[in-house]
């Protein structure tokens, strides 16, 4: 299952990632996974949602520069070698992961994964019986 990521840039300074989320919160938007990665001048803050069309309308509406993103969320066990297990077999049939984030809940990790053969991890993972989940 595909899920729509959000990419928003964001100023380097005081006060831009919460009037980013106020505008969220004022529409009721609600994230279920984030990560933020910066340099000097800008931000990226990356994040999926239960409706990200809604959420990149709005934020284009408010002049924020916002991108959609095909990613993969997989639920791996919240223990040693768990992540792992999954990256190597992505990686013996030639999968490339640009990049990833993670958060973990009651004893499973969930993994979203940004790749360029989107399709392609989505046969592996379910091949090898590797969740696929949905947040």
């Amino acid at each position: 299952m595909v899920v729509k990521q959000l990419s928003v840039f964001l100023e380097n300074k005081v006060n831009s990632l919460n009037k980013m989320l106020q505008v969220l919160t004022d529409n009721g938007i609600n994230m279920s996974a984030f990560c933020i990665a910066d340099s000097v001048d800008y931000g990226i803050i990356r994040f999926c949602v239960g409706r990200p069309e809604l959420a990149c309308k709005i934020l284009r509406e408010h002049d924020y520069n916002v991108r959609l993103t095909d990613v993969v969320c997989i639920e791996v066990p919240h223990e040693s070698g768990g992540l792992q297990k999954a990256i190597r077999i992505f990686s013996e049939n030639d999968i490339n992961i640009d990049y990833m984030y993670a958060f973990a809940d009651n004893g499973s990790a969930k993994v979203v994964i940004r790749s360029n053969s989107t399709d392609r991890l989505i046969e592996i993972a379910k091949a090898h019986n590797i969740e696929i989940v949905k947040i």
